[in-house]
């Protein structure tokens, strides 16, 4: 009969904070410049070269450590991790392994309508590597240090979670949380948020941890349910067949959707951390930290009760609207200047994000200004143009450009607002050149109706209501039966 297993999951998240400049030099830490452009003797490690520590990192730091509910260490220090290895050019990486800048906090997370706290033991600063890239036809390996010495906060869970589906919660709440804080865009795919998985499994009922591994290379959450549905499997066959799980470092692979041994697991003292002797002690004032705490943000969960309050919008509308920090701002602004809030939130849930899809624009990056949206609602509800009019000048003017709607409708003559008497002749003109829809349309059959609306519309090149158009052909239909 085979035995029932707990999953025990604890995760070790790499944020890259989005400061301009590196943890301890002033290179610049934007993504994607040309192969070791981004660098000078400290980042790359030559011999000499002093580190000085970017205040602007400790702010972000605390800010993160505030949001996830931490004690914050008033006398804070830094450490070198010690190994050899080619991306890291001083062959230790500085990092906080004595005194971390945050201890004992934690985030809550809800899975399947039920809440949990999932702990966290600490956050750490530290130094990000370089990058290793492999060339596949030629067989040699590339060093780019443009990514050596970019800020890091490593954000340490306790094995508190025992699903995927947790370790999901638990990523999309500290995305969530980060990217609301502007620490960073914690972006999987670039490498800026990433995820080392510590997996054990043990036997139900059991109160002693397994042997746990370690997974890397998970770049996306889809790979990081995957290896750990896939880790678990390979446990649990493990043990099965009577062996013994070692403790070790994996690789996961999820194109093949398997993993692979890389090393043996590290302890602390494998990397011999010291004291770092060029680096001076952090000292956090009171002061320090108040004046961080009085510059947090309103978080997701705060905007959603309050948006039900103020605005009546469904649990659905919320939570799309209060994705991001962003978008909140835009809606926000947008009804504070005098515009719906459902059809604000509407904008934002349906043109919005199809655009945002198809430009490949994060909603941090959006450029149009809430008056300006909020503008183009009122132009639809004053009836000066249509929806479908609406949309080409949300595509074209606002979310592109953020002109004035109004300047873009005036410019181009889009207005639908003119002379009345001329709808009414172009009717007319619809009834006359479909005399089988009007036939068809007085005896009962009001689907009919839609080719004499097509061909008005046409007519008028899409500036006209077709609401009035209807009106229209309703008033003449009726006058034709008496």
């Amino acid at each position: 009969m085979s035995r029932e297993y707990e999953v025990v999951i604890g995760l070790e998240v790499h944020v890259e904070l989005n400061t301009k400049t590196k943890i301890f030099c002033g290179c610049s830490t934007e993504f994607g410049g040309a192969p070791n452009t981004h660098v000078c003797p400290v980042c790359s490690g030559m011999p000499g070269s002093l580190p000085v520590l970017n205040r602007e990192v400790v702010n972000k730091a605390i800010s993160v450590g505030l949001a996830t509910n931490c004690e914050i260490t008033r006398n804070s220090k830094f450490d070198r991790k010690n190994y050899f290895y080619p991306d890291n050019p001083q062959n230790y990486q500085i990092s906080q392994l004595y005194y971390p800048i945050c201890r004992n906090g934690h985030v809550t997370i809800s899975v399947q309508g039920k809440t949990k706290d999932v702990r966290i033991h600490e956050i750490h600063m530290e130094e990000d590597a370089g990058k290793l890239i492999h060339d596949p036809v030629t067989d040699d390996t590339y060093v780019d240090f443009n990514r050596s010495g970019v800020p890091l906060i490593e954000i340490v869970s306790e094995p508190d979670m025992r699903s995927a589906d947790e370790v999901i919660a638990y990523l999309e709440k500290l995305r969530e949380t980060i990217q609301y804080l502007d620490a960073s865009d914690c972006k999987l795919n670039e490498g800026s948020m990433r995820a080392d998985v510590n997996i054990s499994i043990r036997e139900m009922g059991s109160e002693e941890f397994g042997t746990r591994t370690e997974s890397k290379n998970l770049n996306s959450f889809k790979a990081i349910r995957r290896c750990i549905e896939g880790e678990v499997k390979r446990q649990k066959d493990i043990i099965e067949g009577g062996g013994k799980v070692v403790q070790e470092t994996r690789r996961w692979d999820d194109d093949k959707g398997t993993s692979s041994p890389m090393r043996s697991k590290e302890d602390a003292q494998d990397y011999r951390y010291f004291p770092d002797p060029d680096l001076v002690p952090i000292m956090v004032s009171d002061e320090w930290i108040e004046e961080i705490k009085a510059s947090q943000p309103e978080f997701k969960d705060e905007k959603k009760v309050r948006y039900k309050e103020m605005y009546g919008l469904s649990d659905y509308d919320i939570d799309q609207i209060t994705g991001s920090r962003r978008l909140g701002e835009i809606f926000e602004g947008a009804v504070a200047e005098g515009a719906d809030p459902k059809k604000v939130a509407n904008w934002l849930m349906v043109e919005t994000q199809r655009l945002m899809k198809e430009t490949n624009t994060d909603a941090d990056k959006l450029k149009f200004s809430a008056k300006n949206l909020a503008k183009l609602v009122m132009l639809v509800d004053s009836k000066e143009i249509n929806n479908a009019l609406a949309k080409e000048v949300f595509e074209k003017a606002v979310f592109s450009d953020d002109i004035d709607p109004a300047k873009y409708v005036a410019d181009n003559n889009l207005s639908i607002k003119g002379d009345s008497g001329e709808l009414e002749a172009v009717v007319e003109k619809a009834f006359d050149a479909n005399p089988k829809a009007v036939e068809d349309i007085l005896n009962g059959k009001g689907k009919a109706a839609g080719a004499i609306v097509g061909f008005v519309m046409k007519e008028m090149r899409g500036k006209c209501d077709p609401a009035e158009v209807n009106r229209l052909i309703i008033e003449k239909i009726e006058s034709m039966k008496e």
